[in-house]
């Protein structure tokens, strides 16, 4: 079945409830075999068709399971990043309003951070003082919404924090790896045994070098496919690193000396982190495999 979770998520837990193997094919796979149909047109029978003859066409597509710790931990995160965006339009709409009562004021205030406890107290305080009015009435309710929003997701943040504690412990020892990106990481993967190899895990995020070559011509581009969210956050870690970590630095050198470009070395650095990444869930899964936390830089090169 095509791969889309909010349209088919009741039909997916239905049909492996009844015992059925259930293999997800993405999207733009199939988007692909039915454009290279002979029928044309778009249709739910077309569309059957194309699922079916792009999973018997990859065999190896991941199999779907059982929604479990991933799954909620991927509601908790998407939960908390619809409340810090609903926060960032209540700023923005906050800093209008303030503008307009006192420019001086708003000039002084911090450009970012506005959810600070002490700023939103020191608001208040101010509009206090200010004689009643219907734009001083908002003003006060969006400070109150504000505050709201940052208790909300503090407390997301704090669960999440525990949560991700039992799940990956180890995961949280990578350098550069904090409690949201883990939990991204833990949710976008949905059970790293679905993968036969960490490849195929750098393959799903986007993070595979892609083949560009041309008879003796021979190199590698960036991908564009995958899965963005996971590919996001092995983003954050890599440029994290690259500031705090000083094995990671290191490498990032011996690769542009070798004449990599930066963006070329921060590629293969995202690749080998893919691996690292991988054997730490499969050493939090099997709880009696060896600690591999201290191979967080491989020796050798990762394939292509």
């Amino acid at each position: 079945m095509e791969d889309c979770r909010h349209v088919a998520g009741r039909l997916l837990v239905d049909l492996l409830a009844a015992g059925e193997q259930v293999v997800l094919v993405p999207p733009r796979l199939m988007a692909q075999v039915r454009q290279a149909s002979r029928v044309p047109g778009k249709s739910d029978p077309v569309d059957a068709l194309a699922v079916a003859r792009a999973a018997l066409a990859e065999p190896k597509l991941p199999q779907a399971r059982l929604d479990g710790p991933a799954r909620e931990l991927k509601l908790l995160v998407g939960h908390r990043e619809d409340l810090v965006a609903e926060r960032t339009r209540v700023q923005n709409r906050l800093r209008w309003h303030l503008h307009d009562l006192d420019p001086e004021r708003a000039a002084k205030l911090p450009t970012r951070h506005l959810e600070q406890r002490r700023v939103l107290d020191e608001l208040e305080a101010w509009l206090a003082e200010l004689p009643d009015s219907v734009q001083v009435g908002i003003v006060r309710e969006l400070v109150g919404r504000c505050r709201e929003l940052t208790l909300r997701a503090d407390q997301l943040q704090a669960e999440l924090s525990q949560r991700v504690a039992r799940v990956c412990p180890r995961l949280l020892s990578l350098p550069g790896c904090g409690v949201l990106t883990a939990a991204k990481i833990v949710a976008e993967v949905a059970g790293v045994g679905r993968f036969r190899s960490e490849a195929a895990l750098a393959m799903h995020a986007g993070v595979a070098p892609l083949a560009c070559s041309s008879g003796a011509w021979q190199r590698h581009r960036l991908s564009r496919v995958g899965n963005r969210q996971l590919n996001a956050a092995m983003h954050r870690i890599a440029v994290t690193q690259l500031r705090v970590h000083p094995p990671a630095q290191l490498y990032l050198m011996r690769l542009q000396a070798a004449g990599k470009s930066k963006r070329e070395a921060l590629r293969v650095l995202k690749r080998r982190l893919v691996r690292v990444i991988y054997n730490l869930l499969q050493a939090d899964l099997d709880q009696t495999r060896p600690d591999p936390s201290t191979a967080l830089l491989p020796t050798h090169e990762p394939a292509a």
